[in-house]
């Protein structure tokens, strides 16, 4: 197989007429890389039949097209997150960082009951509905209309809060946790996220091994499209993401990083989500979670220089002042 990658440039850098990446007007395609397993990658000029796939603009989902990136916004109500833990599991607490998300530009809210991070315990799933649908259908009855995700691997959690006004589904698992997913999904009609990760929340950290992590990822969220495909949903309704920290080391997490353009291949809106993980305090030497947002902001601004579409972050404001200016300087040609 030959997996295929576009050299991305900024539409400030690039000349006039590059074809533009995945409709999105600040990145350009200036050449195709090529690898396969065993053999030596290269780089060819853009081909308009062999990758005209590269130019074309996903599907709009839940109102949003993809012409800019969107910032999607966590709002974790669960006492043990790996970052902000208990610090919205209050109903009351909850709505307002919310609405607090919304106002500093949240694009999307990402509302999860059940902490993901390594090591932690799975919640029964009547307290995964009690944590989420109630608060998103006080959300909605506040007159929130943003789009809302329901970060869950389980479908009676997602059915409930897509009950409750939930918009679209973001499984971690990739379907591959609960057999009855797929179907929720596919008879409510609406998008869904395929994450890849290489175990569980309880052993996904130990040990990870991938022949080549950044191949083996993409073939296997080829594969989840398959499976979500011959499931009733339909491509143009699929998100991916490549699943930064779940069963992944540094050395892994940086590979994926730097080629996630590989991902436009497979024809979905991608989605990164790496904001305050381990691996930004690895590199920059902070511990905090918390204090991870100036290297969360580095990491969202590279992804978008990818032509990641929707960025997972908790830092919304930053974020957002970030991507405003990198738009600015990047997505006009500049002149003489």
């Amino acid at each position: 197989m030959i997996y295929r990658s576009p050299s991305i440039v900024s539409a400030s850098l690039s000349p006039v007429d590059a074809p533009v990446l995945r409709g999105q007007a600040a990145l350009r395609i200036s050449a195709v890389h090529e690898r396969s397993r065993g053999a030596p990658a290269k780089t060819r000029p853009f081909d308009p039949v062999r990758d005209g796939d590269l130019c074309q603009a996903p599907a709009p989902l839940c109102g949003l097209d993809w012409a800019h990136p969107r910032i999607m916004g966590i709002l974790n109500v669960t006492p043990d997150s790996f970052s902000d833990g208990g610090r919205f599991d209050g109903f009351d607490a909850a709505r307002r960082h919310a609405a607090e998300m919304v106002a500093a530009g949240a694009d999307i809210l990402d509302i999860g009951g059940e902490s993901t991070r390594p090591g932690a315990d799975e919640v029964p799933i009547a307290e995964e509905i009690a944590r989420t649908a109630p608060l998103i259908r006080a959300l909605r009855a506040d007159g929130l209309r943003v789009p809302i995700s329901i970060d869950t691997r389980k479908a009676r959690v997602a059915a409930a809060a897509l009950d409750a006004g939930a918009d679209f589904v973001n499984d971690v698992s990739a379907l591959t946790w609960d057999c009855d997913m797929a179907q929720v999904v596919a008879e409510a009609g609406v998008p869904l996220c395929l994450m890849h990760a290489q175990g569980t929340p309880q052993t996904m950290q130990v040990d990870p091994q991938y022949s080549d992590v950044v191949l083996d990822v993409y073939d296997w969220l080829s594969g989840a499209i398959a499976r979500a495909e011959a499931s009733g949903i339909d491509r143009a309704r699929l998100i991916v993401d490549p699943g930064i920290g779940f069963g992944k080391t540094l050395e892994h997490n940086l590979a994926l990083l730097q080629h996630l353009g590989m991902l436009h291949a497979l024809g979905c809106v991608i989605l990164l989500g790496a904001s305050r993980k381990r691996f930004i305090g690895t590199v920059s030497g902070v511990e905090a979670a918390n204090a991870r947002v100036a290297g969360s902001v580095a990491v969202a601004l590279h992804g978008v220089a990818q032509g990641a579409q929707i960025l997972r972050v908790h830092d919304v404001a930053e974020t957002r002042q970030a991507l405003a200016l990198w738009q600015a300087l990047n997505i006009a040609k500049i002149e003489g």
